[in-house]
């Protein structure tokens, strides 16, 4: 029986997860979500439970509103990297979720790296 793609996505997210917290611990985590409109990030402190800072392509001031493109990506990994530092986080780790490390993904944490934040 085949698994539907909601099904493998889920899979795929816990599977990405569990290994990351294995080896970054203590670490924040820096986890993408990306929709057919949106592209948003969150910076996480497991430990304490709290988003630390976050960026989404819906913010006004980006002046990328319902774009998903990777032109919108790079500004939100800029856009995290400059609040990260704000926060006084320099290091993180990538949480990808359960999507791939292609396109828009990748555009974001390249982003987000040029601007400061180690990833």
């Amino acid at each position: 029986m085949a698994n539907s793609k909601r099904d493998l996505f889920i899979k795929r997210r816990l599977r990405v997860r569990n290994k990351l917290r294995k080896v970054n611990a203590g670490r924040a985590r820096l986890s993408v979500h990306r929709s057919n409109k949106n592209i948003s990030v969150q910076l996480i402190d497991d430990v304490n439970g709290v988003t630390l800072a976050s960026a989404s392509s819906l913010e006004k001031d980006l002046g990328i509103v319902g774009k998903n493109n990777i032109e919108a990506a790079t500004k939100v990994g800029a856009a995290i990297a400059e609040r990260a530092k704000k926060a006084g986080v320099t290091t993180a780790y990538f949480d990808r979720g359960g999507f791939l490390f292609h396109g828009k993904v990748k555009a974001l944490a390249e982003a987000a790296r040029e601007g400061g934040l180690k990833i």
